[in-house]
């Protein structure tokens, strides 16, 4: 289970409607081994596209080189889409790397008639891909 804070997921939906129609990605960090995300950390998507996201190179490398010094881990990977459901695309889960991470997707487009985003999370580990609950909180 994902537990984050309603402060993070108002920022990722942010991020996610202020790059809409493009998709939009990014991490939240947080302290090595407690699986608490923390640290919001928007990044660019370097392909500028509605239907695919890529993380700047230089910008992950510094992004990584940040949290190790920080001592800090990968807590939540996620991205938008903005046409489709919040599930994984085909190319979402060749490209998953982290496999303790837990990847959030963020849908701007109503596909299920239940409001104007989803917010869903998954685990996704040698690319079976498994939905977990989300435990939104106040404070941790």
């Amino acid at each position: 289970m994902l537990t984050i804070t309603q402060t993070l997921v108002d920022q990722i939906v942010a991020h996610a409607r202020r790059d809409h129609p493009d998709e939009a990605c990014g991490v939240i960090a947080g302290p090595e081994g407690t699986g608490r995300p923390e640290r919001f950390v928007p990044m660019l998507n370097a392909a500028m596209s509605p239907t695919f996201y890529e993380f700047d190179s230089g910008d992950l490398f510094k992004l990584y080189r940040e949290m190790d010094d920080r001592d800090e881990e990968p807590v939540v990977v996620y991205h938008s889409h903005t046409s489709t459901e919040a599930y994984p695309s085909r190319t979402d889960i060749s490209l998953a790397s982290e496999p303790n991470a837990h990847y959030v997707l963020v849908s701007t487009a109503d596909t299920d008639g239940l409001g104007d985003f989803q917010f869903r999370s998954y685990r996704i580990v040698d690319g079976e891909v498994t939905e977990e609950e989300v435990a939104v909180v106040e404070a941790y």
